[in-house]
């Protein structure tokens, strides 16, 4: 096995992710924009909301943030995902035998694992420097207060939040959503399509 073989082998779930993201790029960004304006607005971004507006927001956002993974979960298919959840709390057979398969996948594949979840902490580490960064080492804060985009009270935080909401969030929910794939091995099918090739 070549290296690039080997590193592919490795990296499955970070490369699987990586697909995913660009083969649905515009569902994924739209959900993520939902929660990422619902956020800005919740913080007081735009002016300042009512509480009950600030409840609605809250459920919109969590709404688009379960949305996502139940896509992940049905392969782009939101109705095959709601079967999948429906299916693991239905059958208490099935639902052993998942819990068994995720047991032994971890023991065989625990190296593979561990691989993915370093780069993925490194990945969001990187994310979250950058949106560090871009709040509080740029003028692009200020600018978006000085063009009238965010009120003048709106803090460094609508805009931390806002780029977390289109990043390291949408990209967290779609790691880890594949990750119980993979441990379940309900996986094949989009680590088949992510291969090079396809």
């Amino acid at each position: 096995m070549n290296l690039s073989a080997t590193l592919s082998h490795h990296f499955n779930l970070i490369q699987s992710t990586a697909y995913f993201i660009r083969k649905h790029f515009l569902v994924v960004v739209s959900l993520s924009l939902i929660a990422a304006f619902g956020r800005v607005t919740q913080l007081g971004g735009f002016g300042a909301i009512s509480t009950w507006l600030h409840i609605v927001l809250e459920v919109v956002i969590e709404s688009a943030r379960i949305l996502l993974c139940i896509y992940v979960l049905g392969f782009a298919n939101v109705q095959n995902g709601l079967l999948r959840i429906k299916r693991f709390f239905t059958s208490k057979g099935n639902r052993k035998q998942q819990w068994g398969t995720a047991v032994q996948k971890f023991k065989q594949q625990w190296i593979s694992l561990g691989f993915n979840l370093i780069l993925f902490m490194v990945i969001a580490w990187v994310f979250n420097y950058l949106i560090d960064q871009a709040a509080y080492e740029t003028c692009f804060y200020l600018k978006l207060k000085e063009g009238g985009i965010l009120v003048s009270s709106a803090s460094e935080w609508t805009i931390l939040l806002f780029l977390k909401n289109l990043s390291v969030i949408p990209f967290t929910l779609i790691f880890e959503t594949l990750l119980l794939l993979w441990l379940t091995n309900k996986f094949d099918r989009l680590q088949h399509n992510a291969q090079p090739g396809y």
